[in-house]
């Protein structure tokens, strides 16, 4: 890590990728697109979108998940504002997520503010259509201190094999406790071990096609 706040980066062209992990915050081939058919399309969205409508995600990174979900929170039609809860051990700069948003000219509306809103060190932050709270520290520890329960759940943290620690067993538990009924989950990764914890944890678990180079993906829903 770059200090005890702040990740240490380093770019493979204009994605980032966490030197600690050796992993890139979104696909090398299209972060928009994967954002969109992992975790929307995994958690049956925006079909499933309705007033009130909570979200909740382990693993903030660049910020792309949240504004993916506004974006598509406006264009489906909703009333009201969409509520995006993300739980973050070492955020991002806000130069570095600058820089990786710029990427996507589409979202600058979104980006933009919250940018801004990272300068000023803000944890709460309203955007267009999204009402977003970041929590900083290990999810471990500040997931079972949440009072919120969500809709839908972006499971987006790094690789099993390299970020084991936000794919344990206990703190997916917590995510089903923290799950509404009927709620749905999703993540980019098939890893046996995390299927199995959902599937413990109390979800009903599907792998699916993933997305690019990924062969799998694993979408829950809460029995």
């Amino acid at each position: 890590m770059a200090d005890d706040q702040h990740p240490h980066i380093l770019w493979r062209g204009d994605v980032p990728v966490a030197t600690a992990f050796d992993d890139p915050y979104f696909s090398l081939d299209d972060g928009l697109a994967e954002t969109r058919y992992v975790f929307l399309a995994g958690n049956g969205l925006p079909d499933g979108f309705r007033p009130g409508f909570r979200i909740a995600e382990l693993g903030f990174g660049t910020g792309l998940n949240a504004l993916v979900a506004a974006r598509a929170w406006a264009e489906s039609g909703q009333v009201g504002r969409l509520s995006f809860t993300s739980f973050e051990r070492f955020p991002l700069t806000a130069a570095d997520m600058a820089r990786a948003l710029a990427v996507f000219p589409d979202l600058a509306d979104l980006s933009r503010p919250l940018v801004e809103a990272r300068e000023r060190g803000e944890t709460r932050i309203a955007l267009p259509f999204l009402d977003l709270t970041l929590v900083i520290g290990d999810a471990r520890e500040t997931l079972p201190l949440w009072d919120g329960a969500a809709d839908a759940w972006f499971l987006d943290g790094f690789a099993p094999a390299r970020n084991p620690e936000l794919w344990a067993p206990s703190l997916l538990a917590e995510v089903a406790r923290h799950t509404a009924p009927g709620g749905t989950a999703a993540t980019y990764t098939a890893a046996g071990a995390v299927r199995r914890a959902l599937a413990e944890a109390g979800f009903v678990v599907e792998r699916r096609d993933g997305y690019g180079r990924k062969r799998h993906m694993t979408a829950a829903r809460l029995a």
